[in-house]
């Protein structure tokens, strides 16, 4: 649930990596203008006014009303035209991992979520469009978002304590995918088409992306798109098992087991095939716009082996079959001059199933989920320097898990908001403050299987969030933020009582939690010159009842016992990011940009909270022209030592990667070629957020071809 609108957010893009253009930077002299920013990954600022699927309003719209640049009050990421393509991969995950304050869960190629600050699962909400994804995906780490990043406009990243404000399960941040499924924009043409081609050496994948909208008369539009993706087994760099357990395993005197030291070149078990098609139509006069959407997703992946250096343990090569029906539907209404400028609704239903394939091809688990999300927001006018919006919305999901890894009986989660974020602006100050009252009830079937009664749990959860920055010099803006929030305990964190295969432990809820409480408090520097931007947030959160599993070191079923539990607990960090033009040779401007981030938490009484990303610093150089944008950045990344129990340690890695983007026609400035080299020195790079990196290395060197047409 969010107290401001997924719906209608419509981050800045850029942060510090933006240079802006002529253009865009003259749209900040009028109050009501569209503002244009070129992030790194484009050649021009214009890109995206010329995009017809870009929205037309590209400045930050929250709860439905536009503010400027300086008005955010956190750290945003926005990630769209060149720059989306040349990152772009199967998984949200993947696609957003060189972001400030972004790592990614990697759970093999195939099902990897975004990690936002430190925290993944319950605590960072994905959001379609403004609506979640309404799947399993946080259920379990091995269960892809059905959310195909293929289908992206523009993915939407906002971190730091305003992101408390989209609602309990958002304590990390939000990541919104933005598509054009339903349009907002007449063509002025007789129809409109965008496609993309797409090649990786890496796993030979080959994916196609194509969509079309025409208008019919009346401002009647009509959408469809579609695309596939295909994928071999994922070339790695070099061994599968990490250094300490090939070790182990050569160690062993089992022939089998002393050959997985020897395993290399490939991820076995890693394909994947995927496809996604849409129907979708809308009415559109001025700000006037009502609009709906169906499409189905299939997803058929494998997920990595966990191999085991017992003998006595068989290696399995599970694959999960994903079907996906989801319809969504969008009412914005212009309402006039009064206090209320215009209402929006906007709504989701999905019906959702996977299937966990033995390697025989025989079912062994089914997740079984439906669910609905609705949102309705009054947009306040602006008046006097204040501006803001109200409104209310509702989530329901029900979840049935049936087969031998069942470790959840049937339950329900519902959810009531009501909400209102307030802003304001004068001079060189700007504030706002929000709150919001949630309203949760969590059941849960009797199962005879699990052993566990009937039980319910209702919760009421309030949040709050407030906020100022002031322009202390031109172009340098300091400012602070506040939160304190309240999260009711998830079903999966209330029920559980089973084996759970994707997390390779016997889980065990706790039926009696409380809500997880947190204050956060973040600090920020903003600067903006002459070609160059700088960006700096310092964050700490402190949790009371903060909800975690704890192995209890017992056995059952073969797998550890984890127990959800409550302590105290604290989370703090600092992200870097900046960008400079240091030279303009002929058409191509020059620039040097950097991002660094770290996140340090602890457990009271426990000790480091698991899967925490280590120290990253990223940088690279630019040279950009209208027609040319060539790239090289250098990844590092420190190994991770501070752990939490029954963690492993995790060698650092450093990774080079290369790309070219190339307009080749003027009179088609969104048609774009761009090829790539990635981890070109091939080396062994894991992530310590995967509950897979010493059985499951990330890609390997990866030459890669995109080509994006519209007209």
């Amino acid at each position: 649930m969010m107290l401001l609108s997924g719906t209608t957010l419509l981050l800045l893009a850029g942060a510090a990596r933006a240079q802006e253009t002529p253009e865009s930077a003259s749209a900040h002299s009028e109050p009501n203008a569209v503002e244009q920013v070129a992030t790194s990954g484009s050649a021009s600022g214009s890109e995206e006014a010329q995009d017809f699927h870009a929205d037309h309003t590209q400045q930050i719209v929250v709860t439905g009303f536009r503010r400027n640049r300086e008005d955010v009050l956190s750290g945003t990421s926005v990630v769209s035209g060149v720059e989306l393509i040349r990152d772009l991969r199967p998984t949200i995950g993947e696609t957003l991992a060189r972001q400030p304050g972004v790592s990614a869960t990697s759970f093999g190629p195939n099902a990897s979520r975004p990690v936002l600050r430190g925290f993944q699962g319950e605590r960072v909400r994905i959001l379609t469009d403004g609506i979640g994804s309404l799947d399993a995906s946080n259920t379990s780490a091995d269960h892809a978002v059905a959310v195909n990043p293929l289908t992206a406009e523009r993915i939407e990243v906002l971190r730091g304590p305003a992101a408390l404000l989209f609602g309990s399960s958002a304590i990390g941040g939000v990541v919104n995918v933005i598509d054009a499924r339903i349009p907002r924009r007449v063509p002025d043409e007789t129809a409109h088409i965008d496609g993309i081609l797409t090649y990786g050496s890496a796993a030979d994948e080959r994916s196609a992306n194509a969509t079309i909208d025409v208008p019919v008369g009346g401002g009647f539009v009509l959408h469809a798109d579609g695309n596939y993706s295909k994928t071999n087994d994922l070339e790695i760099g070099n061994y599968v098992l990490s250094k300490d357990l090939r070790v182990q395993a050569a160690a062993s005197g089992d022939p089998a087991v002393r050959a997985l030291a020897d395993l290399r070149g490939r991820l076995p078990n890693s394909a994947a095939e995927t496809s996604d098609v849409a129907l979708g139509a809308a009415w559109i006069s001025g700000e006037n716009n009502v609009g709906f959407s169906i499409n189905r997703y299939d997803s058929l992946y494998g997920v990595p082996i966990r191999y085991s250096l017992d003998p006595s343990i068989e290696p399995e090569a599970p694959r999960i079959d994903i079907k996906q029906t989801r319809v969504d539907g969008r009412l914005e209404l212009d309402t006039g001059s009064g206090f209320v400028d215009s209402v929006r609704l906007r709504g989701g239903y999905s019906d959702y199933r996977h299937n966990e394939l033995e390697d025989t091809g025989e079912i062994g688990t089914t997740f079984l989920t439906e669910g609905a999300e609705g949102r309705l927001e009054f947009v306040q006018s602006q008046r006097g320097g204040w501006g803001g919006g109200f409104g209310a919305q509702y989530f329901r999901r029900d979840l049935d898990v049936i087969g031998e890894e069942k470790f959840l009986p049937a339950n329900r989660t519902s959810q009531f908001g009501l909400f209102t974020l307030q802003n304001y602006r004068s001079g060189p100050l700007r504030a706002e403050i929000g709150a919001r009252y949630e309203h949760q009830r969590t059941s849960a079937e009797a199962d005879a299987d699990l052993g566990t009664p009937q039980r319910r749990r209702s919760f009421d959860a309030f949040s709050a969030s407030t906020g100022a920055n002031y322009e202390v010099a031109h172009g340098i803006r300091l400012g602070v933020n506040g939160s304190h929030t309240q999260r009711a305990p998830s079903a999966e964190e209330l029920f559980a009582n089973g084996p759970h295969a994707g997390t390779q432990s016997f889980e065990v809820g706790d039926p009696d939690l409380a809500k997880e409480k947190s204050w956060g408090l973040e600090g920020t520097l903003n600067v903006d010159g002459d070609g160059f931007n700088v960006t700096a947030s310092v964050f700490r959160s402190w949790f009371s009842d903060y909800i975690f599993e704890q192995p209890t070191g017992e056995i059952e079923d073969g797998l550890p016992v984890f127990q959800i539990g409550q302590a105290d607990a604290t989370y703090s960090g600092v992200e870097l990011e900046g960008s400079v033009r240091v030279a303009q040779l002929g058409a191509f401007a020059i620039n040097l940009d950097g991002v660094a981030d770290y996140v340090r938490a602890t457990i009271k009484s426990v000790g480091p909270a698991p899967r925490i990303p280590p120290l990253r610093v990223l940088g690279g150089i630019e040279a950009q022209s209208e027609t040319l944008q060539g790239r090289l950045e250098v990844e590092w990344t420190d190994g991770q030592d501070r752990l939490a129990e029954n963690e492993t340690p995790t060698d650092g890695f450093t990774l080079v990667n290369a790309s070219l983007s190339w307009k080749p026609f003027e009179t088609l400035p969104n048609t774009s070629v761009t090829v790539s080299a990635n981890n070109i020195f091939d080396v062994d790079a894991r992530r310590h957020a995967s509950f897979l990196k010493d059985v499951a290395p990330l890609a390997g060197r990866d030459f890669r071809v995109s080509a994006r047409l519209s007209f």
